[in-house]
């Protein structure tokens, strides 16, 4: 069988002995690989070795995992989230080397991601009002819209995210604490004046603002939409699943990490008041139809890309919203909404690709990736 490379970020390949990979599922590759004749080897960047055409990876062995130095793989998954131009270099050389990587860059700017789409005019009514992050497109959405998101452009998981909003004569902020990042506040501002801490936060880091979307509520909390989407064997696109994640009652922000639940989609929707009704098989015919509109426009743009996970709203009038893309997505969601088996196709999507790609590389390509270390 051959091998294929599924890159991991530093801690979660540094906790594979301990079986501490945190939300990445090594057994799932494993079983996922099987299916495909593959062996998944789990690897870093920084343990690649170009000139000798070599790697040090981790391996399924008996009960756990054996670290050994291997041929490179000539595809690889990319699972990290290197910052932008981090490491870039070497991802390039490894691609000009003729190694494919999937997924090839995984953190992208929600300001370039929300211009991509934009090109697409099928795709404009399905986006919020989006400007850059800076005080003057602050003060026009504030009143313009009385309720605004302020968003890291290159952020995840919902870290950095706030809030303003105005209610009954007053502006408030919602954010993080400063002090303890896992706990919500939300600060009164006098006459709308914004804080100094967000002054600093825009010179330091570029940021989107966008107008706060009106998302429909399950329980009273608003809930939007996990779409994982991924190519298969023979390189099409199709929708792997969906769920729905839940904002928990402190805050704003529905991400799982951030205190988010993950429930059974059909379930929410079926609870769902919206000012016009709801067929739950036709709106979920209609999200998975808006997802690959959505990955079709990006795979145009962005390179390599195979393996995304959107997030979707649907407003209190009922209508169909892009939120944020995320290049690394986080699947475990599907194993928390009880989707054990959708959970596990997450990883399988993937290792089917693999196998089609390396279908079309001819022999002497995948010579080196052969299941045989090299001591």
């Amino acid at each position: 069988m051959l091998h294929v490379g599924v890159m991991l970020n530093p801690a979660a390949y540094r906790g594979i002995p301990a079986m501490r990979t945190g939300y990445e599922s090594l057994a799932n590759y494993v079983d996922a690989g099987l299916s495909h004749e593959l062996i998944p080897c789990f690897l870093r960047l920084e343990e690649i070795h170009i000139p000798t055409g070599t790697c040090r990876a981790f391996v399924k062995h008996g009960n756990g995992y054996q670290q050994m130095t291997l041929p490179l793989p000539q595809v690889i998954h990319n699972r990290t989230l290197y910052r932008q131009n981090e490491n870039a270099s070497e991802i390039n050389r490894l691609v000009q080397n003729g190694i494919y990587i999937f997924n090839e860059q995984n953190r992208f700017r929600k300001d370039h991601i929300h211009a991509i789409l934009q090109q697409d005019p099928l795709l404009h009514l399905h986006l919020p009002r989006t400007l850059q992050g800076n005080l003057a497109s602050i003060r026009t959405l504030m009143e313009q819209t009385g309720d605004v998101i302020i968003k890291p452009s290159s952020g995840s998981i919902g870290r950095g995210i706030m809030r303003l909003r105005h209610s009954r004569g007053d502006w408030t902020l919602q954010c993080a604490h400063p002090a303890v990042p896992d706990r919500w506040t939300t600060l009164r501002l006098h006459a709308g004046e914004l804080p100094l801490f967000l002054h600093k936060r825009l010179l330091h880091n570029p940021h989107i603002v966008q107008e706060t979307l009106p998302l429909a509520l399950y329980n009273n909390r608003p809930f939007d939409i996990r779409v994982t989407v991924q190519r298969g064997y023979g390189g099409f696109w199709s929708v792997t699943g969906m769920f729905a994640k839940i904002a928990p009652s402190h805050t704003f922000v529905s991400n799982v990490a951030q205190g988010g639940s993950a429930r059974f989609l059909p379930e929410v929707l079926s609870q769902v008041q919206t000012a016009q009704p709801m067929n739950t098989a036709r709106l979920m015919k209609e999200l998975e139809r808006l997802a690959l509109q959505i990955v079709h426009r990006l795979a145009q743009n962005l390179p390599r890309l195979a393996d995304v996970g959107l997030d979707l709203g649907i407003t209190q009038e009922g209508k169909i919203v892009f939120i944020e893309c995320n290049g690394r997505d986080q699947r475990y969601g599907f194993s928390q909404a009880g989707m054990n088996n959708v959970w596990k196709e997450t990883y399988t999507q993937p290792m089917a690709y693999a196998r089609w790609l390396l279908e079309r590389m001819t022999p002497a390509d995948t010579a080196r990736s052969l299941d045989r270390p090299l001591y």
